[in-house]
Parts: structure tokens; sequence; C-alpha cells
């Protein structure tokens, strides 16, 4: 687990994996990688019958500890049924809620992984919010933690990742999302 106060040092080590696994990224992920939040942009549009917002809402409600096939199939059938089902009650309640018409940026939380990637398939060219997995945090590290914890809900630390995806995505010259899913695709189609 990273400290929560990084030094300048890991800071910088950390955007240079970063950097380090998109120059790594073949030609092929770099395009689904740049293009990925766009799809889901537009997945959103259409389950929400053109509300992207809506869509994008409860697309990340129903994310966490589910495949993105098992999301889209969720999200799906949430729009198709009226009521979302299929996952723990905290995950359907506030799908539900975002269903009914509360903003998601309410029912998120925000500052962290469901709230930002609710954000970033809202709106894909959006400069600020940063996805941060168990990928993104395993890419920065240079090392795969497996099952063992990350820390990533303490906001500081979430933070420090965040700041080394933007900081990566400075020196590249591309949105911070499309660093993380050009990164995300390479680490998981990695040999």
């Amino acid at each position: 687990m990273i400290p929560v106060k990084s030094t300048e040092e890991q800071r910088h080590d950390y955007t240079r994996a970063i950097t380090d696994k998109w120059n790594a990224a073949t030609p092929d992920q770099k395009r689904r990688g740049r293009n990925w939040y766009g799809t889901a942009h537009e997945l959103a549009l259409e389950i929400a019958d053109g509300d992207a917002k809506k869509g994008a809402g409860v697309l990340a409600a129903l994310s966490a500890n589910k495949s993105w096939t098992e999301n889209c199939r969720l999200a799906r059938k949430a729009f198709v049924e009226g009521i979302a089902s299929g996952h723990v009650r905290d995950a359907l309640t506030k799908a539900n809620r975002i269903m009914a018409g509360a903003d998601p940026s309410q029912v998120l939380p925000i500052h962290l992984k469901t709230g930002y990637f609710y954000l970033c398939i809202a709106d894909p060219e959006n400069t600020e919010p940063v996805v941060i997995d168990r990928h993104a945090h395993d890419i920065a590290v240079r090392r795969i933690y497996g099952q063992r914890d990350r820390g990533l809900g303490a906001l500081q630390r979430y933070n420090v990742l965040a700041d080394c995806y933007r900081a990566a995505a400075r020196k590249i010259g591309e949105v911070p999302s499309k660093v993380q899913a050009v990164t995300w695709v390479a680490h998981i189609e990695r040999p």
C-alpha cells in the first residue's frame, strides 16, 4: 500500500511507471483505450434514452466489483425493467435513485472511483477526473497486488495516484482519463 503522504520522489516514480506503461502499449491498445470512455458514453446515451448523465450514473453505481460486461448487462436490465437488480443493496439504491431523477453527483461519492467513473463516462473529454482502481494502482507501483488491500478508500492515497496520472497525461499530451484507460488496457492484456 502506498503511503498516504508520498514524497516527491515516490510521486515521480509513480508518474514514470504510468508513462512507461503508456509507452509500452501497442497502437491498437492506445486506440482502444483512447476510445474507451467515448464508447461508454455512447452506451450511457443509448440505455438512458439520450440522457448521458443518467446512463453514466447508473453504470457507475452498478460498477463495483463487476466486470464491464456484467456492469453493462445490469445497467441495461435496470433501464428496461425500471428497477436495478443483481447487485448489493447500496449499489441498487444509488442506481434506482439516479433512474428516478436524482443527480448522480449528489448520489455517488464524486471524489473516489465510482464518482470519477461517472464523470469520465458522462464527459470523456473532462480533464479532471481519473479513475483509480486496483489496476491503476498496480500500474503506478509496478507490482501486482492481487487480492491485497490497496487502501484506495483513503482520499489522500487516491488523490496521490490521480495526481500522478494527471502529471503523466500532461507529459504525454493527453486527457488523464485516456491515459488511465490506455494503461488499463495494456495492463490487463499483459503477457
